[in-house]
């Protein structure tokens, strides 16, 4: 079996976890890469939808913003952005929205805005964008995340997206009427929430980890389900795929001999 990194088991598991007939909103980074793996695989006819507008996109090469040109020019269309959030998101036609975070909690709220306090933070974030309304207007939310204490905290430091609050039915308190959070996938396990409580829970980890190393990258306390699985290894054609897509990326975005002669 050929070596994989932590980070690459972390992307194909979130590939594998899209399906050939979900429509996508992707965010950049981690999100996008799995999702254009899983475009590239298992799921060719998936629906990918940037917040820029762009419908059905199909990039030979990981963009580098919401506003890079590899992605209208690949689109089935390219729509305006007041059109895509209301029309497309707020809609009820999105199926599945893949988020990052900088700090989540173990009820999938996310931070993407400030680290410290809010008037004298420590990081200022780039900001949610067009994540606060995703996580509530998708039918359900993914998260793709590398496991850190700095990232994986008791407490964040601002909401920028609703995940599922406290726990319990705190979305459904607020009018919100989708899923929410119902994945997480970290460079060392698979998480999902609670039926009940909504905290997020292990239910699988990746070759070679141990739940000691998931309790000492994580800032709360780690709750792990009865049957804990061990997360299928990436196999050749999921690895050779991400590694191409990334060396395109590279070249592509790199001004290299390979960009010139492409």
């Amino acid at each position: 079996m050929t070596e994989f990194t932590a980070t690459e088991m972390m992307t194909i598991a979130a590939a594998r976890a899209l399906g050939n007939d979900d429509v996508c909103f992707v965010g950049i980074g981690a999100p996008s890469a799995a999702c254009n793996v899983a475009r590239l695989t298992h799921a060719p006819d998936i629906t990918l939808i940037y917040e820029s507008g762009t419908i059905g996109t199909a990039p030979d090469v990981l963009p580098l913003s919401i506003g890079d040109g590899e992605l209208c020019e690949t689109a089935v269309t390219t729509v305006a952005v007041p059109e895509m959030f209301r029309y497309w998101l707020q809609g009820g036609r999105i199926s599945i929205g893949f988020l990052g975070a900088a700090q989540l909690d173990r009820f999938g709220n996310i931070n993407t805005t400030v680290i410290g306090d809010y008037h004298h933070p420590k990081v200022r974030l780039p900001g949610g964008g067009g994540a606060p309304e995703i996580a509530t207007s998708c039918g359900e939310i993914y998260i793709t995340l590398k496991q850190a204490k700095r990232s994986m905290v008791e407490k964040i430091d601002f909401f920028t997206s609703y995940g599922h609050g406290n726990g319990h039915d705190d979305r459904q308190k607020l009018g919100i009427t989708t899923k929410g959070p119902t994945l997480l996938i970290t460079d060392l396990a698979i998480w999902k929430p609670d039926p009940v409580t909504k905290e997020f829970t292990v239910v699988s980890m990746h070759k070679g980890v141990t739940r000691a190393m998931v309790q000492e990258t994580c800032g709360w306390t780690v709750k792990f389900a009865d049957d804990v699985a061990e997360t299928p290894e990436p196999t050749e054609l999921e690895l050779t795929t991400l590694r191409d897509l990334q060396a395109r990326t590279a070249a592509a975005h790199g001004g290299t001999k390979e960009k010139a002669n492409a």
